[in-house]
């Protein structure tokens, strides 16, 4: 018994050694890796904003980013940053973790559904199948990315802003239930 343990330690020694005193490669799986596979990502806004202090100002870049599976999950990251890719990179992993499951059924929405965030309002109306997606701006892209193939949407406020659209939508789509 001890011979046979003492000759697994040797043959474990002589593997080491074959690897040239390096270490072998880990391989982790981060919720990182996993997650960028699986979620199609969209820009939908990227602004400049400044902040003025005593020595001047400071710009940094917001940027607006919704993440999606086409499979009834959706999300919405907004972050800054000192340049737009560290901008984007922020919002892109926030987007991915404010995911919110939605229903759909047979490519559109249950039922109507209205909704306002700020000065925003959006209504969002089923659509039967074959009509395919008539709506405009950030309501286009969010229910593309969400699998929302069939539905029809107005902006209802005169808000042009996408961002807040953005949210009305979410908040339209938050409130969707099964009849």
């Amino acid at each position: 018994m001890v011979e046979e343990i003492k000759q697994n330690l040797s043959e474990k020694k002589s593997e080491i050694k074959a690897d040239d005193g390096f270490r072998p490669v880990r391989k982790f799986f981060s919720k990182k890796g996993m997650v960028r596979d699986e979620y199609e990502t969209k820009l939908l806004d990227l602004a400049r904003v400044t902040r003025v202090t005593g020595g001047g100002k400071r710009l940094r870049f917001r940027a607006v980013v919704i993440a999606g599976d086409k499979k009834s999950k959706i999300g919405i990251g907004i972050d800054k940053g000192r340049d737009v890719s560290q901008a984007i990179e922020k919002a892109t992993t926030r987007a991915k973790k404010n995911l919110i499951n939605i229903v759909v059924v047979d490519g559109t929405i249950p039922h109507q559904v209205e909704a306002k965030v700020g000065p925003a309002i959006v209504l969002l109306k089923p659509q039967r199948k074959g009509r395919g997606l008539v709506a405009g701006g950030a309501v286009r892209a969010i229910c593309d990315l969400a699998g929302i193939k069939n539905v029809s949407s107005k902006i209802l406020s005169g808000s042009k802003n996408k961002l807040n659209n953005a949210r009305a939508t979410m908040e339209a789509l938050r409130k969707l239930k099964m009849k």
